[in-house]
């Protein structure tokens, strides 16, 4: 079977069907760089997911991946990243295997077409052309053929003529015999251009055509054949990945397996451990005995019952529970305790009584504590252990660049040639001083870590009771607001004997609250750095100012100071430096 002798005459179809197939090979062409475009597409889409719900870097959501759960997840995106990355590969491989291929043979392939067609096309010219002589040969010979016959029955008519002379009939033999020979001559011509027009169709025929067209064909057979062998490309690249992307499936569920529910639970408990022991019991308070109304301001008595008296002798007036009002008059009628109870319950405490929630409550709203005093003990201690293994890596990595500039220096002293080493005086010195800083923060931390440390074991009665302010039990704060009055070991200022009879013995209440008084100073403090109170109840200072401490440090990492008679509030311990006055009354003695 050969388009040669079975299409011989079928010149144009060819050539339309010889474009059909380059345009079906170029529409092949098109659909796998759609498909690539696809690929790319998917794939892109793909790292952008994984992107969007990687852990951003020093946040929360960083942290969170400690747990196993949260581990398999960010193990999964990874997964999807490297499945991206094996539909990239599809979306290159197709494009250089097929693509780029396929576009440089359909440019081929055009040139080749055109230069067979243009082939076929002279051969046809060819043939025409002689065809065209033939015509024109055979025309003239008819006409010449004609011209002798007109030319001899001219002289056979001049020769039959008795009237015409005998030099016109020798003239009309002669032009008879002329035309006679032009129209031997032409019917030679004739004769020699059909021989050779028939050699040339024959081999037109036979010969050119059957080469041309069977050039053609192979052409078409090769088109053919390489289009099957680009579709079986196409299924190989995706053939060739599927192997890596099985085994990012595998990763994902052996990342799954790798999750361990208890390991989790224990990073819960590690997390959020406060380190305090659970509050103890409360003490029960009977409110059925009668109040006795206090003889003066200062004492309690009940000596016709002959209970115990409790004194206040040698207290201020700060001192005095927030809810016990002063006697306006002690020739007043008692009311009933359970009218006093309820008047009690139902008014609005004063502020100073919630000064601990309040404390919280500020730091809440604003900034963290340098030294995270805001927080439990244990949490304290894994942010202030985390400090200090972040500054020694600081550490390490300046100690590192200035041994790599001493080292240089020393190089540019052996081979000044190299560089000034004056020139890395400068730097030098800027890298010993952040050293140094950074040491000076260490210790820092370092010294706040070591007393977290030191007070974590034991667990005092004051730690019991911020636990339970910690678990926002605002009740056993108001029940207990004396509790706020402690000094910092855990112990009231008061005497022992008069906080436990003042769980047996209360006053009466009167109608209103007395002003409180100013607090006394209890030393004076200096401030280290400068902070910016922004939040209610703090007071904002200056880096070296001097002012008056009214109030320890409680525990909760905040000293209550004052700048003058109308401005007060708390600042962090860790800014300002303490000078108690140890002769002030309520300041801590120092062993």
């Amino acid at each position: 079977m050969s388009w040669g002798t079975e299409l011989w005459d079928q010149f144009d179809n060819l050539e339309k069907h010889t474009q059909w197939g380059i345009d079906i090979l170029e529409k092949y062409i098109k659909f796998v760089k759609e498909r690539t475009e696809i690929e790319l597409n998917y794939a892109k889409q793909l790292r952008n997911l994984s992107k969007k719900y990687q852990p951003k870097k020093n946040s929360k959501e960083e942290e969170e991946y400690k747990y196993t759960a949260c581990k398999a997840f960010l193990s999964t995106l990874n997964e999807m990243n490297d499945y991206a990355g094996q539909h990239e590969v599809i979306s290159e491989n197709m494009t250089s295997q097929i693509t780029v291929d396929l576009m440089r043979y359909v440019q081929e392939l055009k040139q080749e077409r055109k230069s067979n067609f243009h082939d076929g096309r002279k051969a046809q010219q060819h043939i025409e052309t002689c065809w065209k002589q033939l015509e024109s040969s055979k025309r003239r010979f008819e006409r010449d053929c004609k011209e002798a016959d007109r030319a001899q029955q001219y002289f056979e008519k001049m020769d039959a003529d008795i009237n015409v002379t005998k030099a016109d009939v020798e003239k009309a033999r002669q032009q008879a015999q002329i035309r006679h020979q032009m129209a031997e001559d032409s019917k030679a011509d004739y004769s020699s251009t059909l021989q050779r027009f028939n050699q040339e169709q024959w081999e037109y025929y036979h010969t050119h055509i059957p080469n041309i067209f069977q050039k053609i064909q192979e052409m078409e057979e090769r088109r053919i054949v390489r289009i099957g062998e680009s579709m079986k490309t196409y299924a190989e690249v995706d053939r060739q990945v599927i192997p890596i992307i099985g085994k990012c499936l595998d990763g994902i569920v052996k990342a799954a397996e790798s999750i361990n529910q208890k390991n989790d639970s224990q990073l819960v408990v590690e997390a959020y451990k406060s380190g305090f022991e659970p509050p103890g019991d409360i003490e029960f308070e009977d409110y059925t005995q009668p109040m006795k109304r206090t003889v003066s301001d200062n004492s309690l008595s009940s000596a016709k019952e002959g209970k115990p008296e409790l004194k206040f002798g040698g207290k201020s007036r700060g001192k005095l529970w927030p809810f016990i009002k002063k006697n306006k008059s002690p020739k007043q009628q008692k009311e009933p305790l359970s009218h006093r109870f309820n008047e009690f319950m139902t008014s609005k405490p004063k502020i100073h009584c919630f000064r601990s929630l309040k404390r919280g409550l500020s730091l809440k709203l604003g900034a963290t504590p340098e030294d995270f005093s805001n927080l439990p003990p244990e949490q304290r201690r894994k942010k202030l252990q985390q400090k200090v293994d972040d500054l020694n890596k600081e550490i390490q990595k300046e100690t590192d660049q200035r041994d790599a500039i001493t080292k240089m220096k020393d190089v540019y002293l052996k081979n000044p040639q190299m560089g000034d080493p004056a020139s890395l005086d400068h730097k030098l010195t800027e890298v010993t001083q952040n050293i140094e800083k950074l040491r000076l923060e260490t210790q820092k931390f370092e010294a706040w870590l070591a007393e977290v440390e030191g007070r974590l074991p034991a667990r005092s009665e004051q730690a019991r009771r911020q636990s339970g302010m910690y678990d926002g039990q605002t009740h056993q704060a108001v029940t207990n607001c004396a509790q706020d009055r402690e000094s910092p070991d855990g112990s009231y200022t008061e005497e022992q004997s008069q906080e436990r009879e003042l769980k047996v013995l209360a006053t009466d209440f009167d109608d209103e609250f007395d002003d409180e008084e100013p607090l006394p100073a209890i030393g004076t403090c200096k401030a280290l750095y400068t902070f910016e109170g922004q939040n209610e109840g703090t007071i904002s200072v200056i880096e070296g100012e001097m002012l008056s401490v009214i109030e320890e440090d409680k525990g909760d990492g905040w000293t209550r100071i004052r700048r003058s008679e109308d401005e007060e509030g708390y600042v962090p311990t860790s800014y300002v430096e303490v000078y108690l006055d140890k002769n002030a009354k309520g300041a801590k003695t120092y062993i």
